[in-house]
């Protein structure tokens, strides 16, 4: 059976009748070693089930012991968003069912966060600056994994049968909350993909979270209403879930405000459910009806101590927290004399954090930036994975360039060093020297290389010394295939030429 056809409002209609409100929830995975109340891994992508424990399934009688490491990301976090962090408070029960939460209820925050009252200066697409207010950031574990089998959507609707595994139930999670958002006009679907955008970055850079939404590290719920022009009270909003990628919240806030316009200006009233992002199409279908804080039941955890983090610590952590990345962005590319395109092509790769990295680890910033795009991109596509996950540290890219800078190896064992790096056979200095790669410098090795040549080519000899420097090239080829390709190739060049020349005697 199709699914029913959805009326949507022209969106130029939408903005002249109505006032879009925003609120964004965005809920961080942390990559801690360990869950947030127990000691079970928290590797991604580990077979069903294989990290559990009688605390993260909720048996009876086990007991939470709170994540120190967990509670420091999140004040980190909160600091990083200019918020106020909360000098005592306590965790709560969130009560509610669901097959993969195995307490029956979720160890949170709820009137007491870790982190109060911040914000974050969004840049928009035409370099403007709109201010998301952020109500708060909390602690709390996340759910277990639910998998609906035998449906055509991948939802428990039209399923034979449902799998559960709770690998990911306990891994430490921190909520972020903004406050009501207004005033965004006909750019909210911008505004909500720009704050996503900038908070990713954020978290990014504190080393707090892998961010990859792909594999659930950061999820995104997008509350939208509508409000007729010049009204005061809000509308009646719906929160969809789980959006994950970018450009699919920016879709996601576009779809419901059209819906919504049109649903309201048909006389329909709009009920406050969860809804569903549908990728396929760039559509929201209907959930469940959302529930209140009273629904939850929420009382204070009596199994965990309240949360006291010392002033002291706290500004501790706060000497941590790095430059915005758009800062650093803006600063390296005034250094480094980058236009806008190729800054931006950088930051599309994934790229401009591993320069920068390369660079502070002591490569020259060129250097750094053609092994990125050019040959260690090469590699990445070849194992179709993200250039970051590529098995090479900027460190050992540095070590690389010093080596060819030093002019042990050339360019083109440097790129033989790199790939023996990539399968994981140590670091670039031990592997020329285990596998005597290093560059043959000695003169007197070279010239007998190159007087070889000459002599297997006289016709090429001739024509060097009657003046055809070019024809040198074919000399210089195979003195590097005879050595491997482990000579410097200008110095040979340079030889080649002198052997030629009126003064040197007759080979």
């Amino acid at each position: 059976m199709s699914a029913p056809t959805v009326e949507l409002m022209d969106y130029a209609d939408v903005i002249s009748r109505y006032e879009p409100v925003l609120g964004m929830e965005v809920h961080v995975e942390l990559s801690t070693a360990t869950k947030m109340f127990c000691g079970c891994p928290t590797e991604f992508g580990a077979e069903p089930n294989t990290q559990v424990c009688p605390v993260c399934l909720g048996m009876p009688g086990s007991l939470p012991v709170v994540n120190e490491k967990a509670i420091e990301s999140a004040i980190r976090i909160g600091l990083a968003l200019n918020c106020s962090i909360t000098p005592w408070g306590r965790f709560a029960r969130k009560n509610y069912f669901y097959p993969d939460q195995p307490k029956n209820y979720q160890i949170s925050q709820y009137d007491e966060p870790i982190a109060t009252e911040g914000y974050l200066d969004v840049t928009l697409d035409d370099g403007s600056i709109f201010r998301v207010e952020i109500e708060r950031a909390h602690m709390e574990e996340d759910t277990g994994k639910s998998l609906h089998v035998g449906g055509a959507t991948g939802r428990i609707h039209g399923a034979s049968h449902s799998l559960l595994d709770f690998n990911r139930a306990g891994v430490p999670l921190i909520e972020i909350v903004t406050k009501t958002i207004t005033g965004a006009g006909e750019r909210a679907p911008e505004v909500a993909r720009a704050y996503v955008t900038a908070l990713r970055e954020v978290l990014r850079s504190l080393h707090v979270s892998d961010v990859k939404m792909e594999q659930g590290s950061l999820r995104c719920d997008a509350n939208v209403s509508l409000m007729p022009i010049g009204a005061k009270e809000f509308g009646t909003r719906t929160e969809t879930k789980n959006v994950n990628s970018l450009k699919s919240v920016e879709v996601a806030v576009r779809y419901e405000m059209r819906r919504q316009a049109a649903v309201l200006t048909a006389g329909g009233e709009i009920i406050q459910e969860t809804r569903h992002f549908q990728e396929a199409d760039g559509s929201t279908a209907a959930g469940r009806r959302k529930e209140t804080a009273e629904d939850y039941r929420y009382f204070p955890e009596p199994d965990l101590e309240p949360v006291a983090p010392a002033a002291e610590w706290v500004e501790e952590l706060r000497s941590t927290i790095p430059e915005y990345p758009w800062l650093v962005r803006a600063r390296i590319q005034a250094d480094w004399g980058l236009s806008d395109e190729v800054m931006r092509d950088l930051v599309n790769a994934g790229a401009l954090d591993l320069i920068i990295a390369t660079v502070e680890a002591g490569a020259p910033a060129n250097e750094a930036r053609s092994w990125w795009v050019a040959y260690l991109t090469e590699k990445a596509k070849e194992r179709d994975i993200a250039l970051a996950d590529l098995p090479i540290t900027p460190a050992q890219v540095a070590a690389v360039i010093a080596l060819v800078e030093a002019k042990t190896v050339n360019n083109k064992v440097a790129k033989q060093v790199v790939d023996f790096v990539l399968a994981g056979e140590g670091e670039p200095a031990a592997i020329v020297e285990a596998k005597g790669l290093g560059m043959v410098s000695d003169d007197s090795a070279l010239q007998a290389e190159v007087e070889k040549a000459l002599a297997a080519n006289p016709d090429i000899a001739e024509k060097i010394r009657s003046g055809k420097v070019a024809a040198a090239g074919k000399i210089v080829g195979d003195v590097m295939k005879a050595t491997r390709g482990q000579a410097d190739a200008a110095r040979v060049r340079d030889l080649v030429i002198a052997a030629c020349s009126p003064a040197s005697p007759s080979l």
